[in-house]
């Protein structure tokens, strides 16, 4: 059951007293925070700094999610996983990319679709104890191939597009062999959806 009063938790509250930077990258940055408590005891916590996400539950006409295939060198091994990207930040500005734009862009980049019809089914904190990742998670439906003035992936990604039959990449994750945690919950998500008659 969730908190629904936020007082109820003003003993469990942090605040930041001071920051410190160690590295600045292309779009994270790890810092050291130093939090007081409540009670007025004070700690580092490790963080790395993140503009957030976007995942695309895409479904085509056919019933099948596309997948891409691709290297993830922090897991040392290629996964299958639903197409997903990083807002994108404004270098001038430090403004962040709007979520509705990026999950379109991210869908066209990595499959070379285009959705008519998009639905945000759900936002959630991918690693909350360290990152400050939000994953905003969309279903796209009435697929259609981007021809004219199509998009493509990054100059350092190489991606493999797989389309699975929505029921085959449920199974796929109960078996252990899509284990890309986006890919579980909006795989999940799907199969909560189609089997309540609401996508």
């Amino acid at each position: 059951m969730g908190v629904t009063d936020e007082r109820s938790t003003d003993h469990l509250r942090e605040r930041v007293v001071a920051s410190r930077v160690l590295h600045r990258g292309h779009y994270l940055t790890f810092r050291i925070d130093t939090i007081e408590r409540a009670d007025g005891t004070r700690r580092e916590r490790d963080v790395c700094g993140h503009p957030g996400a976007v995942a695309i539950v895409a479904l085509d006409d056919q019933e099948r999610v596309l997948l891409v295939r691709q290297w993830r060198s922090p897991a040392g091994r290629a996964m299958l996983e639903i197409p997903a990207g990083t807002l994108d930040i404004d270098r001038e500005t430090e403004a962040v990319e709007d979520r509705a734009l990026a999950a379109p862009r991210e869908l066209e980049e990595e499959t070379g679709y285009r959705a008519e019809r998009w639905r945000l089914i759900g936002s959630f904190w991918t690693a909350p104890g360290f990152a400050t990742e939000l994953m905003h998670l969309y279903l796209a439906t009435d697929l259609r191939p981007a021809h004219e003035g199509r998009l493509g992936p990054d100059e350092d990604e190489r991606l493999e597009l797989e389309r699975w039959p929505w029921r085959d990449a449920v199974d796929a994750v109960e078996r252990g062999d899509i284990i890309d945690a986006k890919s579980i919950v909006g795989l999940f998500w799907l199969a909560r959806l189609k089997e309540s008659g609401q996508a």
